[in-house]
């Protein structure tokens, strides 16, 4: 495992479950020593038994796996695997499980990877799926995307088990675009709930913002089955839906008055969507693509708009086809 937050520290426990060694990079010494100590993740997922692990804040911890587990947010990937080229076999095959759009240079991180890792077979997993659930043992499914069918049938060994349903899929893109999206999307859906605007609205928003979805992936050229599946719907209604996400709790705070910097300081963990916004308008302008909600967003979160005057401005948009 690359990165030992709350995602990572979950997958950790669902590849022991499935009978895999694991070892974990964690960028904290201390971290590192509590899930050694057996305390678990006192950081970014309290309150959950972990099974035995090896932890490290060195990254030659994971210079004898054999598959990587790419955990960190994605506005860190590039330093991350930067590093990690020196300590392991640069045809390793790693799959990337964070979910956003890169700031600099507008890449996905598929891209960051090819640029690091131009040998390694190459995978994407992403769909409805809380750390906590995951690191309970509850079931969850998801998508596993990759070009090479054999690459992903062995990380469906490797990982799947009756409690973790891997779907297989080669679209990569498709994938990431629904992974970042829906953070996006679920800020909205905070602010929304942080408003009181109703149950009607917020799920106007969550349709509105499939369409946003589905306009981008369509232009990037992923499959319109992708974006229905588990890493596009079905995200979408997990992270925009719950006070468990990170991304839907910072919105409804928005929603409440307070602002995108004061919420974001108190943050140890990373919102991603607040980061792959300014992002996703920037490369849905390049497109040709409109995208009102993700535009708004953006404003929400540079603090340029209150929640109140962002709902305002979609509300007086003009009525058109659907």
């Amino acid at each position: 495992m690359l990165g030992a937050g709350a995602w990572g520290t979950a997958l950790a426990a669902c590849a022991h479950a499935a009978g895999r060694g694991v070892r974990v990079w964690a960028r904290e010494p201390e971290l590192a020593q509590d899930i050694n100590a057996g305390r678990g993740n006192t950081i970014y997922l309290p309150d959950v038994s972990l099974p035995p692990l090896v932890a490290s804040a060195a990254m030659s911890v994971l210079a004898e796996c054999d598959a990587i587990l790419a955990v960190v947010p994605a506005q860190h990937l590039a330093g991350a695997l930067k590093t990690l080229s020196g300590a392991i076999a640069r045809e390793t095959p790693i799959a990337l499980c964070a979910k956003g759009l890169i700031q600099e240079g507008l890449r996905w991180p598929t891209d960051i990877l090819a640029e690091h890792f131009p040998d390694a077979t190459p995978a994407v997993l992403s769909g409805p799926s809380f750390a906590i659930d995951v690191a309970n043992g509850l079931p969850t499914a998801v998508t596993l995307a990759t070009p090479d069918r054999a690459n992903g049938e062995a990380w469906a060994r490797s990982l799947g088990q009756s409690s973790f349903r891997i779907y297989l899929s080669d679209d990569m893109i498709g994938a990431e675009v629904g992974g970042a999206v829906k953070n996006v999307l679920a800020i909205a859906c905070g602010a929304c709930e942080g408003l009181g605007l109703g149950k009607s609205a917020h799920a106007a928003l969550i349709a509105r913002g499939f369409a946003e979805m589905q306009r981008l992936a369509r232009a990037l050229g992923a499959k319109p089955e992708t974006l229905a599946g588990l890493s596009g719907l079905g995200d979408l209604v997990l992270t925009c839906s719950s006070p468990q996400s990170r991304n839907m709790s910072f919105g409804t705070s928005l929603g409440k008055g307070r602002s995108a910097a004061d919420v974001l300081a108190e943050r140890r963990a990373v919102t991603e969507g607040a980061a792959t916004a300014p992002a996703l308008v920037k490369l849905a302008a390049r497109h040709g693509v409109e995208m009102p909600i993700c535009t708004i967003v953006a404003e929400l979160v540079a603090d340029r708009l209150s929640a109140g005057d962002a709902m305002k401005l979609l509300l007086e948009r003009p009525f058109k086809e659907e």
